[in-house]
Order: structure tokens, then sequence, then C-alpha cells
């Protein structure tokens, strides 16, 4: 689109010479998504589609893409796990990439109550004013779910049908991680995602999980910075771990750990 010439005339007068350039389709894309310049446009096509279902940065949700990636890459042994789903939109991200890579061999498993939040404890404070979250919680109970994040099981397979991955390699498992936690998770893990807030289940999860995760294989604590709940069941379980993998910073909450041994 050309400059208008009074437009530039008038700047002439004020020593200025400009012009202005239509942008490509995709730089207006990214301007909409608020999208950074560096992240590919394979990832783009994916965000549009996933983001109106996730409430996770486009950091995290970026981070996520490229963690698959490169387990499948570099043929890192095992399933994808997610623990904490809401209405699927980074595990949206995990099946369209894989879908994207012809992976059609590895399995997602959904871990979520399908009902809401699990009540909290004192622990689980938010991390940026420390302020108390139980009473939230019990302002949003109801007689059978907790408006707090829920999302039915029906509203996520639906979700989940349009990212193209075949859904019988798709397991959902509903309840809280306490109560299906370890009976229902594989055996091998190439990508854990953690997402369920609270100090309980993010150090069951851990304890149950993480030792299954493959070497190579990719840790992402959606939490870590959100919640103190999730925060210390993190620290406690690698300190008696001696110490753990290196915890990356992906933004203001997330965190990804590569395991090493």
């Amino acid at each position: 689109m050309m400059t208008p010439r009074w437009l530039r005339k008038l700047a002439y007068r004020f020593g200025y010479d400009i012009a202005v350039r239509k942008l490509p389709q995709l730089d207006i894309l990214r301007r909409e998504l608020k999208v950074p310049r560096d992240m590919e446009a394979d990832f783009l096509g994916l965000y549009e589609k996933a983001a109106p279902f996730t409430m996770t940065s486009v950091e995290r949700m970026y981070a996520l893409h490229t963690a698959v990636r490169h387990v499948v890459d570099r043929d890192i042994p095992g399933d994808f796990v997610e623990c904490g789903v809401w209405r699927g939109g980074s595990a949206m991200m995990i099946a369209m990439t894989l879908a994207q890579m012809g992976a059609t061999s590895r399995r997602l498993y959904l871990f979520d109550t399908f009902a809401g939040m699990t009540r909290p404890e004192d622990v689980d404070r938010r991390g940026k004013d420390g302020s108390e979250t139980v009473s939230r919680w019990e302002q949003f109970q109801r007689e059978d779910h907790n408006e707090w994040a829920y999302a039915p099981l029906d509203e996520v397979k639906s979700n989940m049908a349009t990212t193209g991955l075949n859904p019988e390699s798709i397991r959902y498992v509903e309840g809280a991680v306490e109560d299906t936690l370890p009976a229902e998770a594989p055996d091998a893990i190439a990508l854990l995602r953690l997402d369920t807030d609270w100090y309980r289940s993010t150090r069951h999860e851990l304890t149950h999980l993480y030792p299954r995760l493959a070497p190579g294989g990719v840790l992402i604590i959606d939490d870590y910075g959100s919640f103190e709940g999730a925060k210390k069941a993190v620290d406690e379980y690698f300190a008696a771990a001696c110490g753990g993998p290196f915890l990356h910073r992906i933004d203001t909450a997330g965190r990804l750990a590569v395991r090493g041994d």
C-alpha cells in the first residue's frame, strides 16, 4: 500500500521521509495472536487453533511444541502424559504436533478430574502475592463439580477431535490423580507435563511419573511460579533425589527440564 502523497509531503516538511508497506498476512496473524517473530510459521498455525482452549502463555505453548519435536526427532522412547487438562489447549498442541510429524505410534494420556479443581490446602497459595486459594475454591464448589477450571470430558474430547491425531491414540483418565496414579500411567514416558497447581497432586505426580520419564525425556511444570504449593512439591521432590535436573525458566510460571540420567 502506497503512502498518500499529502502525508509524505507533510512529513517531508518536518524533516522526515516515510514509506508504508503492506504487511504480509503471516505478520498480521503474528500481531493478532501476539506471537514473537522468532517462532516458526508451523507453530503459528497450531497455536491459532489451540489458543482459545488454554490459559497458558504463548511462551509455554511454544516450549511444549518444541519439546514434542525434540523427543520425536531424537526417538526418545515413551508416551506423552499431561496431568491437568482443562479445555485441552496444551493437549491439542501435543496432539497436533505429533500429527504434523506423523508420529502415529505415540499415545497421549490425559489425566484430569474433568470436574474442576480439587480442593487446595493452606500451602497452595498464589505465588504472586501469597493469597490463599481455599476460599475461592469453596465459592466455586457445586454439587457435582467445581467451577474453577471446569471443563467436562465431552468438551475436551470434542476439542481433541479437531487435532488430526487418531482418537484411538488418546487415553482419557478421569478422576483425581491421587486416585488414578500410578495404576493408569504408561510404563515409559517421553514427555511429562504437570498442570494440577496444588502441592499434593504435584508431589504425587512426580513420585509416580518422573521415574518413568525416559533419559532425554522432557518435564514441564506449568505452575511452578504461579502457586507456592506446586513449587514446594517440585523443590522437595528433587531435593530428596539429590538435586534433580536443572529447571529452565520458560516464563513467570513455567519451568522445563530434560532428564539426563
